[in-house]
């Protein structure tokens, strides 16, 4: 593969020691598509994750469209958990698609111009190529960001400090954060968080049998900063896809945990009002491939992601259009974002609806 041009945004990242990568064919698929459209792609090697006893991956950032700092952006990531390799496929599927129709597609051309789209398919290889919940350390990323939860969480789900060989570990108390997620943390801040308005979709799968869209909190059962914002965009979704399989709801409505890296994130955003940064996730219910294909519950992919091969298609052709519209409402924002009295009206809105 020919030298990835660099980016430039990106702060230096402590990094995990230089070795060669062991095969992961969703790592494969990325980096053919890196080296097929280069032209069109800026893109870096943000972090490089070291396995036990042996050779190691790359975790890429990339980014094309607008290079003006102040257009809005829509970030996508993927494969935080090593074993919802959904998510990195979901997100890889979108980058396709939106390469493989750059050349002629003029409505897309005038798109990137308004706005930078910026993805991490794969944050966890290591945990990916393992088939872990967490990374090659044991440690559970997106329980890994220094926010601790304000209210009793589920015993060990919500984060636990007692063993890496128990699920949910979060890392010992006062360590620094993962080389995977700071990794993120940096492409955020550099890429999202500078920029008037962006927003992020994170994709992961597992929990229960509806797809479900979930925005912050995770730490606290009180209401975002922008719940306004987020319900207008809720609003202009529900106008263009009546008929979509999603449940959009807090994440405390479901759980709270402590360390979510996209509470961490929100936080430092709301930092830097009148910004808007708004970080969604996708949690794709996985139960329900299971329910048609019980003998899935036997695999340890099986339970996170679906294995029959048209359902599997399926599930990569469903979110395609929420990727699409989330693109095309960040380079949109000015248009449906609410401000006076029409934001107050949302945000009671969003109240009586979730709250």
């Amino acid at each position: 593969m020919a030298p990835l041009p660099a980016l430039p945004a990106f702060p230096a990242l402590p990094t995990c020691p230089a070795v060669l990568p062991r095969h992961l064919p969703e790592l494969d698929e990325l980096e053919r598509l890196l080296e097929q459209h280069a032209q069109h792609l800026h893109a870096r090697e943000v972090c490089r994750v070291a396995l036990p006893g042996g050779p190691g991956f790359p975790v890429y950032a990339i980014a094309l469209g607008s290079s003006d700092p102040q257009a809005p952006a829509a970030g996508f990531f993927g494969g935080v958990h090593g074993l919802e390799r959904i998510g990195a496929q979901v997100v890889i599927a979108f980058l396709q698609s939106v390469l493989h129709r750059l050349p002629w597609d003029c409505t897309l051309q005038c798109l990137l111009k308004q706005v930078r789209l910026v993805f991490m398919p794969i944050v966890n290889p290591g945990g990916m190529w393992a088939a872990t919940r967490a990374n090659p350390r044991g440690i559970d990323l997106m329980r890994n960001a220094p926010v601790d939860a304000k209210d009793r969480v589920p015993f060990l789900v919500g984060g636990q400090r007692l063993s890496s060989g128990l699920p949910w570990y979060r890392g010992h108390l006062g360590d620094p954060m993962e080389a995977e997620s700071r990794a993120l943390c940096a492409v955020v801040q550099a890429e999202l968080l500078g920029r008037p308005f962006s927003l992020a979709l994170d994709c992961h799968s597992g929990f229960g049998v509806t797809d479900r869209l979930w925005f912050p909190y995770a730490h606290t059962r009180e209401p975002m900063t922008h719940l306004a914002e987020v319900h207008a965009l809720k609003s202009i979704f529900l106008q263009a896809h009546s008929q979509h399989p999603y449940v959009i709801e807090p994440q405390s409505a479901q759980y709270l945990a402590h360390g979510d890296l996209w509470d961490h994130l929100y936080q430092q955003a709301c930092q830097a009002s009148p910004r808007v940064f708004l970080p969604l996730t996708l949690e794709m219910g996985s139960w329900l491939w299971i329910k048609k294909n019980p003998q899935q519950l036997f695999s340890r992919n099986g339970i996170f992601n679906p294995l029959i091969t048209h359902r599997h298609q399926r599930v990569l052709r469903r979110h395609l259009g929420l990727l699409d519209f989330l693109a095309r409402a960040a380079a949109s924002h000015t248009q449906w974002l609410p401000t006076g009295e029409a934001r107050q009206l949302h945000h009671r809105h969003a109240l009586d609806h979730w709250y």
